[in-house]
């Protein structure tokens, strides 16, 4: 049981131990992704697997605590829509 336990927690956490809010994760959609699958645009952040875009004052954008890019969708397939973008501070 307490096995169990710690495999849950770890996937609700960030590989830089900070924890994705359940809201967010569910305990499993939540992973980080490199930059090149996320793209700045004038209209928001697309998701480069789906196309999906999110305007930059979507609810589901959050500020990234470890500066990386983490995204968490529906079952943490890369074929789902998104549920949380985290993103690292603007460059520009």
């Amino acid at each position: 049981m307490v096995v169990a336990s710690a495999s849950v927690a770890a996937a609700h956490e960030a590989k830089s131990g900070w924890r994705y809010p359940y809201a967010c994760c569910s305990d499993q959609d939540c992973r980080e992704v490199p930059a090149t699958k996320i793209r700045e645009s004038r209209s928001g952040y697309r998701i480069e697997a789906t196309g999906e875009v999110l305007a930059y004052s979507d609810k589901r954008v959050r500020p990234s605590p470890d500066g990386l890019f983490h995204w968490c969708s529906v079952a943490g397939k890369e074929n789902t829509k998104t549920i949380c973008l985290f993103v690292p501070p603007s460059s520009f």
